[in-house]
């Protein structure tokens, strides 16, 4: 990403290309029995299916409304759809609701197109299952686009969220949908890479691989060797197939899921979200799978970052996530005299938020400091806390 705001050039795929993938053969199309957290999937069943339905027809007013054409005149589109920017990466805001009584953290991550992770982080020391009546819900519902081709469906397991960037449309201003996933937890990653979509089925019927079937029957939930559709079908009532063989994009029968790392690797929706992405794409469509857990991004002659918690099997060590973080806003400011908050930016890489920051600093030292030698003199120098460093290694 540079500052006027381009994504970094890359190859494109034409259609019915797909990637040649040579990991493990997949074994997923399944629903997962649990994630490696303090909330399980059987605490998560706590909450209402239909609560959630019926909340989600209220705030968009129609299912359907997601997949209606846009009204490029006016500001009224519909929830977690953004006019693309002319310049700059940012798109949506960070805003605050109220929790009514009933409410639980993921009803209204859901009604705001968040995810469960997503709203936990951004509401620490609220209850996920009572927030209480009144109590103030954020809602982390800005984002910094990818650094990747704007075009197709674009996948960022680490943030948990899928962009689509729809054909441009003569006379209409480009638009960008973004919707929370489930992705593929510990030991059945979703794989990355370029691919298309091969197939779309309604109400699809699912298929459990063998080796799903034993973990389910190891665990004493024997499952048939076909799943027809209706509600117990994990597929939910979209499917689309990827080039990637056995790897899926597909709306749940647990929409509580979505958000987590709750999959044998494919990628879950929440059932609307899937009927309305299901309606604007087509086999062919190109699909970008990647794993970014630091964007970075320009709005307004402004540099912001926006970190994620790394995936487990990804974590490193806090130097090397700085050393990494610290390299990419380095490059991305080039020559241009910018004045970074490195202590700013320590802070977002050791404590992510899932939440853009800028990194602008706002005043500059009242005394000249000393020139720096590395990366990491820049982070002691701007920050002027003593034993940073010594800090930073113990947790290598």
């Amino acid at each position: 990403m540079n500052p006027a705001g381009h994504p970094t050039p890359d190859s494109e795929l034409s259609p019915g290309r797909s990637l040649q993938y040579s990991g493990p053969w997949p074994r997923d199309e399944a629903i997962a029995p649990n994630e490696r957290q303090s909330e399980t999937m059987t605490e998560m069943t706590r909450t209402s299916l239909f609560g959630y339905s019926t909340r989600l027809a209220m705030a968009l007013g129609l299912a359907g409304a997601l997949a209606a054409p846009l009204q490029a005149a006016d500001g009224d589109l519909p929830p977690g759809h953004y006019r693309l920017p002319e310049k700059g990466d940012l798109i949506g805001e960070v805003t605050t609701v109220k929790a009514d009584e009933k409410d639980t953290l993921i009803d209204i991550g859901h009604e705001h197109r968040i995810g469960y992770r997503a709203m936990v982080r951004a509401n620490p020391g609220v209850s996920v299952w009572y927030p209480g009546e009144g109590t103030e819900v954020k809602i982390p519902g800005e984002f910094i686009l990818p650094d990747v081709p704007r075009k197709g469906i674009v996948i960022n397991v680490a943030e948990m969220r899928l962009y689509y960037y729809p054909p441009a449309k003569d006379g209409e201003p480009r638009t960008v949908q973004t919707y929370p996933l489930g992705v593929g937890r510990q030991d059945w990653e979703t794989p990355l890479g370029n691919t298309t979509i091969t197939q779309m089925v309604k109400n699809p019927a699912w298929y459990p691989p063998e080796s799903i079937r034993q973990e389910h029957a190891a665990a004493g939930d024997p499952l048939p060797s076909v799943v027809p559709a209706g509600p117990n079908n994990p597929l939910g009532t979209r499917k689309m197939r990827l080039g990637i063989p056995g790897y899926l994009i597909h709306g749940t029968n647990k929409p509580e899921g979505v958000g987590m790392r709750v999959s044998h690797g494919c990628v879950r929706m929440l059932p609307d979200d899937a009927e309305a992405l299901f309606d604007q794409i087509s086999v062919g469509t190109q699909v970008r799978i990647i794993n970014d857990s630091f964007k970075l991004g320009w709005s307004d002659g402004t540099l912001y970052v926006q970190a994620y918690p790394y995936l487990d099997e990804k974590q490193g060590t806090t130097i090397q996530r700085v050393t990494e973080a610290l390299s990419q806003v380095e490059a991305s400011i080039d020559s241009h005299d910018y004045p970074i908050d490195y202590g700013r930016l320590r802070e977002v890489v050791e404590v992510p938020s899932g939440m853009p920051v800028a990194l602008k600093a706002s005043e500059e030292p009242e005394e000249p400091a000393p020139e720096p030698k590395s990366l990491y003199d820049h982070l002691e120098l701007a920050t002027a806390q003593p034993g940073l460093m010594d800090r930073l290694a113990l947790d290598g």
